[in-house]
């Protein structure tokens, strides 16, 4: 039987790039298997005019003075901008993994025998667990996000 164990949705703009939201949700019981459904969009900033001076901040943030003319010139080669949000999972007593996907549509396996990549199988401990979404960047005005946990118990 899957039980829902945390139910969460938000929704996130630039400022919050570069920032973390930690969710905690309890198991009552040891075993079976964990599924983490998430979701997030946007995925790409569709507007280039809104993109092309994000575009140009980072090529003159992150490249030589000796390439920005070049690369300025050829910004749309850098299209799309797309927003990114990754989980980890920490169980009561370590680090389960994280999984740094692109993909804006996840559903995430957390048990005994078997793992999603990225992620450490083994059996589910009883106590506090925290999911952790990484912002690294929202290039949307808005970005919309729903994550949803299961506990199948074995």
């Amino acid at each position: 039987m899957k039980r829902l164990v945390l139910e969460a949705e938000g929704q996130v703009t630039p400022v919050c790039s570069k920032t973390h939201i930690a969710y905690s949700f309890h198991l009552d019981r040891q075993g079976g298997k964990l599924w983490i459904g998430f979701s997030y969009e946007p995925k790409n900033l569709e507007d280039r005019e809104q993109a092309h001076p994000l575009i140009a901040a980072g090529i003159n943030k992150y490249t030589e003075q000796a390439q920005r003319a070049r690369l300025l010139e050829k910004w749309e080669s850098f299209l799309p901008l797309k927003n990114l949000i990754t989980i980890s999972v920490d169980d009561p007593k370590r680090h389960r993994g994280a999984g740094h996907r692109h993909n804006p549509e996840q559903l995430l396996l957390i048990a005994g025998e078997d793992a999603s990549p990225g992620f450490v199988s083994g059996e589910l401990s009883e106590g506090l667990w925290r999911v952790t979404l990484s912002l690294h960047e929202i290039v949307t005005d808005h970005c919309r996000y729903r994550l949803r946990i299961h506990h199948e118990e074995a």
